[in-house]
């Protein structure tokens, strides 16, 4: 239900008092309205807040929507899906860009279901696999059923290999990536000889989550060194020191808008230089 705009709601923005409530056309209609006020506010503002919350739960149907393709894949509950789907929304809201000549809608539905994809493809690994060794696994169970029907016994590693075009190195990797399908307690009990025991998770070691910056640190290394000097500041204060566009206004003696354009057009910068890269 849209109202007139409160006292403590943005100036020019409606006041929403139950954005869950609004329609789909509805929605798309004040979608634009709300994406363009939350390019002016500062990040962190009660404003700013409020802006960027109506819009999540204005489109929030967005997400059931696309959730529902997902209804008969059989792992998770609809809600952990359309929580999952919540997450993509919020990624499309906060890159949105809208001098792009496309409809918010359009934009937010891949990132929506690329998040939910996610959540199936690894809660179906007990561990995490890279993709080529998922596609190997497959390719290894329908080799191996085939030589096992052709042999009339197990296949060997060589077999296999001649067969699926692959190393036998390779081929051992796709078996060993099988076993992401199979989990044990982590409090299962491992022998270790003289009638000693420890458990599982002893044995695992934990993700490192930077590991998966290198690449894009290495992507984005020639890209950040061709910007000029005051590119480069805003990138290190927004990014690595965390500071508001408002800090780095002061710090610069530019207004935060002024910050707001320069941060936006680098960034584009920067997207542009990753995707012409890939």
């Amino acid at each position: 239900m849209v109202t007139e705009k409160s006292e403590t709601a943005p100036d020019t923005m409606p006041e929403i008092t139950d954005p869950a409530r609004v329609s789909p056309k509805n929605a798309r209609q004040l979608n634009r309205l709300f994406l363009d006020r939350l390019t002016v506010l500062e990040e962190g503002t009660p404003d700013y807040q409020y802006t960027r919350n109506t819009l999540i739960e204005m489109n929030v149907s967005l997400v059931k929507y696309a959730a529902s393709r997902f209804r008969n894949r059989g792992s998770g509950e609809m809600e952990d899906i359309v929580q999952v789907g919540t997450i993509g929304l919020i990624k499309a809201i906060d890159r949105f860009d809208l001098t792009r000549e496309v409809e918010f809608t359009s934009f937010a539905i891949p990132y929506i279901v690329g998040e939910i994809k996610r959540f199936f493809r690894d809660t179906s690994w007990a561990v995490h696999v890279p993709r080529r060794l998922q596609e190997a696994r497959v390719e290894l169970a329908t080799a191996t059923e085939e030589l096992r029907t052709r042999l009339g016994r197990t296949p060997t590693v060589k077999e296999l290999a001649q067969l699926m075009s692959l190393t036998e190195k390779e081929v051992n990797e796709a078996r060993i990536a099988s076993n992401g399908y199979v989990s044990s307690s982590l409090d299962a009990a491992i022998s270790t000889g003289d009638e000693g025991e420890t458990a599982l998770a002893d044995y695992i070691g934990s993700d490192d989550a930077a590991l998966e910056l290198v690449e894009d640190f290495h992507a984005l290394a020639p890209m950040i060194s061709s910007l000029d000097e005051r590119e480069r500041q805003i990138i290190h204060m927004r990014f690595v020191d965390e500071c508001t566009q408002a800090q780095i206004g002061e710090h610069l003696g530019i207004s935060q808008m002024h910050v707001s354009r320069l941060l936006k057009r680098t960034l584009a910068k920067l997207r542009e230089g990753l995707l012409t890269t890939q």
